[in-house]
């Protein structure tokens, strides 16, 4: 009964996908072109924060600025394929594409791991490096999306549809924070609640989630008084208490964006890239950003956000089935949340956690993830009545 029952819905849904991918239709043309614009202003903002940095360290003031623009162009590319591919087949692959994104989480903590500045995020290969965390963002929306659109009614059922997801997303959380990776780990957790929200959740369900999370975030924080975690968790609170020591960035970020004022140094200009800020051109380029274009760039560029979030709900309310509405709504839930986590860390409104700002921020593996993410966008529109 439930494989004729599967059969039907699948039949009932290809008309109305082979209408779209038969169109000829080339899909969202604003996400593309607001992808261009944060992906061209990354490489300008790249190049101007990391200029002293690159000469620093190579002799070559155009380092960064030479990888960024290689990782843009593989970028495009990776979206113009994932645009290509008909986003049915992620959801076909919902159960093991979540256990693909365990086994590269698992690597880390083998010979593969590759140690940089204290944290274990990265799996080399040979001259290829991967960022599991990254990946598991991406395999969770997967995961979600493809298992509702499967059973859609175990939304509304606690021990059927949000006891597997939260089963999946503390797996992921659990295993990056022993990278450790808070701000990658906190993100995971964020998308499972968001893609919730969207999937119809009970909202007692998600209130017993949100205080479970909450205590247990808490609770593993605060139990180790002396730990790296808390004194990092705890620093934001008055960065100037210890500029020296763990409020040395937060502090240099303040003081950057302080001295843009409204309308900035002027592009090249600031003084905090100068080696005073630690990672200008990736964590924390939101603050180069506010020291040489000021308050005025900054809203321009949150403008620019907005409109590409606004973009994405527009592809996921008007998906032609229920895996492309969930698959459009966890994407754009990975985008707001990681410029949200960004502008509240840069702004010391939140513990100084490694979370980039996307599309801009310095980075091959995520800003492949994310140019993936956006083709996989554009498919869904390609799909739907828009």
């Amino acid at each position: 009964m439930k494989r004729n029952k599967a059969a039907k819905t699948e039949s009932k849904r290809k008309p109305a996908i082979i209408k779209g991918l038969s169109s000829g239709k080339s899909g969202d043309l604003w996400l593309v072109l607001l992808t261009v614009i944060l992906t061209v202003f990354g490489i300008v903002m790249i190049f101007s924060a990391s200029y002293y940095k690159s000469i620093s360290e190579a002799g070559d003031p155009y380092v960064y600025l030479k990888r960024q623009s290689i990782w843009v162009a593989l970028g495009f590319a990776g979206m113009w394929i994932t645009s290509k591919i008909d986003y049915h087949v992620w959801g076909r692959l919902y159960k093991i594409i979540p256990v693909i994104c365990l086994v590269l989480l698992g690597l880390l903590f083998t010979p593969l791991g590759i140690e940089a500045g204290g944290a274990v995020r990265w799996i080399g290969v040979g001259p290829i490096t991967v960022m599991p965390g990254e990946i598991a963002k991406l395999g969770l929306i997967v995961f979600v999306a493809g298992y509702f659109d499967r059973y859609p009614k175990r939304a509304y059922d606690f021990w059927k549809g949000i006891v597997p997801v939260v089963i999946v997303a503390v797996a992921y959380a659990g295993l990056i924070m022993l990278q450790p990776n808070m701000s990658t780990a906190f993100t995971v957790v964020f998308i499972a609640g968001g893609m919730l929200l969207v999937s119809g959740a009970k909202w007692r369900h998600l209130g017993l989630l949100a205080g479970g999370a909450g205590v247990a975030g808490v609770a593993f924080i605060f139990l180790d008084t002396d730990g790296y975690r808390f004194a990092r968790f705890t620093s934001f609170l008055d960065p100037f208490a210890d500029a020296l020591g763990n409020g040395w960035q937060v502090v240099q970020s303040l003081l950057a964006m302080g001295t843009g004022g409204l309308t900035g140094l002027g592009l090249g200009n600031s003084v905090q890239k100068n080696l005073y800020l630690p990672e200008p051109q990736n964590d924390f380029i939101l603050a180069i950003i506010g020291e040489e274009l000021g308050l005025a760039g900054i809203l321009i560029l949150m403008a620019v956000y907005m409109a590409l979030i606004w973009r994405g709900c527009h592809i996921a309310i008007n998906a032609s089935d229920y895996l492309g509405m969930m698959m459009a709504s966890g994407i754009t839930i990975m985008i707001g949340i990681q410029v949200v986590m960004n502008i509240a860390v840069v702004t010391s409104s939140f513990p100084p956690t490694g979370i980039i700002l996307p599309f801009v921020s310095y980075g091959g593996n995520a800003l492949l993830i994310f140019m993936g993410a956006m083709g996989v966008l554009l498919n869904i529109s390609k799909s739907s009545d828009i």
